[in-house]
């Protein structure tokens, strides 16, 4: 649905409000408001002599819709807060859809024109009618909060899921679920008497509950039965057998807990697929034994079949390949082993990623890097321990020999010898003490020891 602003000018021009899909009117209908329809006919004039359809769709709470006629022909558009009739007294909505696309939804849902189901618009709802119906609107946490402490009170097996206040707060009802029938006479005594108003109690399923909760699916959408489906059809499991699916309830099963909708949606195409498949019961007769089914891919037409003495292996097969040996069997021949019917089979090959641009492949971030420095390291390594087992002699015990230590005596050995003539040869240097000597013989102290160390007496430590 849209407001006026949202649709097309006569030459096919969007007009364009510019909201961002956060109209003023909240007719919008971009994922704010559900079950939105747009009126696509907007645009388009009547022929002459026509008179505009008089009935209107107006939406209430949850995507919540009903059918009003205009019997006093007032001047309404889509997305106008309007005050219908209701029992007892009045509501208050937004009118949805307007044109002769109503009739096309009363179409949907089995509505004549001229039922007495259709009540009548009074008015254009004024500011006093919109304030109480925001008023009522801001009690229904509160009152829900409060019916829950009822019902648990009293112990019923039910679920209080929401609350409507009517557009004049006279009137409030209570949507439940329940798994069996409940007397729920005093709860509704005790409802009126807590929040002096009239109570109607409305039982809805677990569709219905979730459709007006609304929520986010599996699939990472939004929920299609708050979105757009408006007719539940029956789910079952061989929805899930015909399109090969396991049967897990935990992924079959929806926000409300039941079989999720969309298992129809694919269905139909899935059963003209499935037309020239044969039976999976049926037993294949070979001359290397008898064989079984085991699975299917139903869009590339292979059947999978394993051998009843030795179903560790399974073999490829075409439907062709499946229906000419059927064709055998049926009139009393063994067919060719499967291996030879799996040997015929041509796969495609899978096209790769091709570098025409110039760029790396599409997976050069799966695989790890490994550093270059920890493989140059490591060669380094080894070549220094090849080199120091090759220059060093071994005993016999097959032990490397430490060399190092006895060549760094070798070369300190002449320069020792060197330096004794010096001191023999030159008696004045006897009796002189050398430089290096003294620092070496000298004391010396740390500040960390000289700070600690303290005087012997300790009258003199002044």
């Amino acid at each position: 649905m849209a407001c006026g602003s949202c649709g097309t000018t006569v030459n096919g021009v969007p007009r364009g409000c510019k909201s961002n899909g956060n109209c003023g009117t909240g007719t919008c209908g971009s994922g704010s408001e559900k079950l939105a329809v747009f009126d696509w006919l907007s645009n388009m004039t009547l022929p002459s002599g026509q008179e505009r359809f008089n009935i209107f769709e107006v939406r209430f709470k949850n995507g919540r819709k009903h059918f009003y006629r205009n019997t006093e022909n007032l001047t309404i558009s889509m997305g106008d807060v309007v005050a219908v009739e209701s029992s007892p007294g009045h509501d208050i909505g937004v009118v949805s859809l307007a044109g002769e696309l109503v009739k096309v939804q009363m179409k949907k849902r089995n509505i004549a024109i001229d039922s007495d189901e259709i009540n009548k618009i009074y008015r254009k709802a004024t500011q006093k009618d919109i304030d109480i119906w925001q008023a009522a609107r801001d009690k229904e946490e509160e009152t829900q909060r409060k019916g829950r402490e009822i019902l648990s009170r009293l112990g019923l097996q039910m679920k209080l899921s929401d609350v409507e206040y009517q557009g004049d707060g006279n009137k409030a009802t209570f949507y439940y679920t329940a798994e069996s029938r409940v007397d729920f006479r005093q709860l509704i005594r005790d409802f009126a008497s807590a929040f002096s108003v009239r109570v109607e109690m409305k039982q809805v399923g677990a569709r219905q509950e979730a459709a007006r909760l609304g929520g986010v699916g599996s699939c990472g959408r939004e929920l299609c039965c708050s979105t757009w489906l408006t007719d539940f059809r029956k789910v079952t499991t061989s929805a899930a057998r015909y399109q090969q699916l396991s049967l897990n309830p935990l992924k079959l099963a929806g926000q409300c807990g039941k079989l999720k909708c969309c298992l129809n949606f694919e269905l139909d195409s899935y059963l003209d697929a499935l037309k020239p498949f044969p039976k999976q019961e049926l037993v294949l007769k070979t001359e290397k034994g008898e064989a079984i089914f085991v699975k299917m891919d139903i869009f590339k037409n292979f059947l999978w079949y394993t051998y009843k003495d030795e179903s560790s292996k399974w073999y490829r097969l075409t439907l062709d390949h499946v229906l000419e040996i059927i064709e055998l069997n049926k009139n009393n021949e063994l067919s060719a082993s499967l291996e030879e019917y799996e040997s015929e089979i041509e796969l495609p090959t899978k096209v790769s990623f091709e570098d025409a641009v110039g760029e790396d492949s599409l997976t050069r971030f799966d695989v790890p890097i490994k550093s270059k420095r920890r493989k140059k390291s490591k060669k380094k390594f080894t070549e220094v321990a090849e080199k120091s087992i090759v220059d060093t002699p071994q005993k016999s015990g097959n032990q490397p020999r430490k060399p190092q230590p006895q060549k760094q005596k070798q070369q300190q050995q002449p320069q020792k010898q060197a330096q004794k003539p010096a001191s023999v040869n030159n008696p004045e240097n006897v009796n002189q003490p050398n430089a290096t000597t003294q620092s070496t013989n000298k004391k010396r102290y740390n500040n960390r020891n000289r700070k600690n160390r303290k005087p012997k007496n300790d009258s003199n430590s002044q």
